[in-house]
């Protein structure tokens, strides 16, 4: 079984792709497949669980994602050492890179981990404060989270244009009001966890930095806590979310709801 395939076990999808019991099947096409350069879905639904799916990488791409910065973490707190807590926590990154390339797995998510890493002991080293290693996800979760509000704003929703390119048309789901409120809604759960990391973590790092007070152990944790399972937390609003309607597509283009109802606001 693929990556692929096993990203989207984790998160509730079948093995053969049906999707959760009750969920619509797909019309044509092998059912519930998402594969470059076509999509086999029935449901708008069943296009963005998938596309999650792989976003998110599975149990295994979420730890992956927090071992290096609790590595740091824990190493700074023991040995106030901000050079070997750095080597450590990319360490770290690189071990579970090695692992994933022996046994011939996408490095993807590892790759990500240590980009990111690599990224805040930039940072860090820079200035020679430790809690500057948060400042760069501070950073890129306020300025993802202005991007994702302004394209709610002018009514293109980043979910749309995930399921236009999905579906190759990359406009087409405009022409139906159902499916641009159904995007906007997706891209505010988006929204949310970028707006609650910076939220918590900014005042961390500003106590932290001004010497308000000694709040580096708590600014770790948040980093962690609010990484993957907060993620995981949206998705999970995105399911219930999808769960209370569903719109169809059609020639790879959304159309009305399933049931012929009008999906409400």
């Amino acid at each position: 079984m693929t990556e692929q395939h096993r990203a989207v076990d984790d998160t509730g999808q079948d093995r053969d792709g049906e999707g959760p019991p009750g969920a619509p099947k797909a019309s044509g096409g092998s059912e519930g497949a998402v594969s470059e350069g076509a999509v086999s879905e029935g449901t708008v639904e069943a296009v963005v669980r998938a596309q999650l799916s792989k976003a998110l990488g599975g149990k295994r791409g979420m730890v992956e994602a927090a071992v290096p910065t609790l590595t740091f973490t824990v190493a700074y707190l023991a040995s106030q050492e901000l050079k070997l807590a750095l080597g450590l926590g990319i360490g770290a990154a690189l071990v579970l890179g090695a692992v994933r390339l022996a046994q011939r797995s996408s490095v993807q998510f590892v790759f990500n981990s240590v980009f990111g890493i690599a990224i805040a002991a930039v940072f860090a080293l820079r200035s020679g404060d430790a809690e500057d290693f948060a400042l760069p996800g501070i950073i890129y979760n306020a300025v993802y989270a202005a991007v994702l509000m302004l394209t709610i704003v002018i009514r293109w929703p980043a979910v749309g244009l995930l399921i236009g390119a999905v579906t190759g048309d990359p406009t087409g789901w405009r022409a139906n009001a159902a499916v641009v409120r159904l995007s906007s809604r997706l891209t505010w759960l988006l929204v949310l966890p970028c707006v609650v990391r910076v939220a918590v973590q900014l005042p961390l790092w500003a106590a932290e930095k001004y010497e308000v007070a000694n709040t580096f152990a708590f600014l770790g944790i948040a980093k962690v806590a609010m990484g993957w399972p907060l993620q995981v937390a949206a998705l999970a609003a995105m399911v219930w979310l999808l769960a209370r309607g569903r719109t169809p597509m059609e020639d790879g283009m959304g159309l009305g709801p399933a049931d012929g109802r009008t999906t409400r606001d």
